[in-house]
């Protein structure tokens, strides 16, 4: 079964262009999902958008999260990415997060969220720890409002505090990286290939 994969990366950097460790990161995660057939479309840089502050799908006027919305629901796997600042998920990663918080009064007439059946993973980069933390709080958030999370869900890789050497910066990609992004995007594809042929059922009403 054909599976596609949608990344998006929740960068603080918004120039197009402009060299991201996220994008890095988002990159071995890709090129892994890649290699287990799953058809990966380009990353959406979210910070290049105007995704305003709300807790609904659609916050009007000016509001780009609707079209960005669509996009992500279309994909079989998300796979989220987002630095780690000051020890948490980046503002950006956040906004996302509320702005899918309206998923949970969206349900269908089986009680089921639009992102059900649909499986999510992290790319987590940082120069500073807490990417435990991170994907705690992604993680949950995640599957509070549809997401399934696979085993081994994120991926990630964290410097010295207060380091000079970013990511997107290594030269080879450590090897505990590759194997972390294997197994990721081999249990995503083997999840949502599963949940493709046979959906939740939701609940009875």
């Amino acid at each position: 079964m054909a599976l596609t994969a949608l990344p998006i990366n929740c960068t603080l950097k918004f120039k197009a262009g402009e060299a991201s460790s996220t994008d890095a990161m988002i990159a071995v995660v890709a090129a892994a999902l890649t290699a287990r057939g799953v058809t990966v479309q380009p990353t959406i840089r979210m910070a290049a958008h105007a995704i305003l502050p709300g807790v609904t799908s659609d916050e009007g006027d000016g509001d780009d999260w609707p079209h960005l919305r669509e996009k992500i629901l279309a994909a079989d796997i998300l796979v989220f990415g987002t630095p780690i600042w000051m020890g948490q998920p980046c503002s950006v990663a956040k906004r996302v997060l509320e702005r899918m918080d309206a998923f949970i009064s969206e349900t269908d007439d089986q009680g089921r969220m639009p992102p059900s059946s649909k499986v999510a993973v992290a790319a987590i980069v940082g120069n500073e720890d807490g990417a435990h933390h991170v994907w705690a709080e992604l993680g949950q958030a995640l599957n509070d409002v549809g997401w399934t999370i696979p085993a081994v869900g994120a991926c990630y890789w964290v410097g010295e505090a207060m380091g000079s050497k970013n990511f997107n910066e290594l030269d080879p990609v450590p090897e505990k990286v590759r194997q972390t992004a294997a197994t990721v995007a081999t249990n995503a594809a083997h999840l949502a290939g599963l949940l493709a042929k046979s959906p939740y059922p939701g609940a009875d009403s």
